[in-house]
């Protein structure tokens, strides 16, 4: 406990350490790929820190994803335990995971 500030100060030398090399080679592999491509314009690295920061705003969040994805999965399971053999059934064929196969194949009870 200490030594908390010279630990919070390497962690956060890290972070930015990892950041400006995240973008250096967001920005590399940009200025390699796009204008030999799609004839696009070569990027500087603050543009590649900006596209770091927007895909990760449009794709991924700010959060550890996968405690979330982690949730999902069990509650899909716990619902998954408390369906009757019928309505498993059921799901099964509504998603095209039937004994065929292929979506469709048979009637729909419930549709009718």
């Amino acid at each position: 406990m200490r030594n908390r500030p010279a630990r919070i100060a390497k962690i956060a030398a890290i972070g930015v350490l990892a950041i400006a090399v995240f973008g250096f080679v967001l920005m590399a592999l940009w200025n390699w790929l796009v204008p030999a491509l799609f004839g696009g314009p070569e990027i500087t690295f603050w543009q590649g820190l900006g596209l770091l920061v927007l895909s990760r705003i449009l794709l991924g969040g700010w959060h550890g994803g996968s405690g979330r994805r982690r949730h999902w999965r069990r509650r899909m399971i716990e619902r998954w335990e408390r369906m009757t053999p019928e309505e498993r059934e059921r799901f099964r064929h509504g998603w095209g995971c039937g004994p065929s196969g292929m979506q469709g194949s048979q009637p729909n009870p419930a549709a009718e």
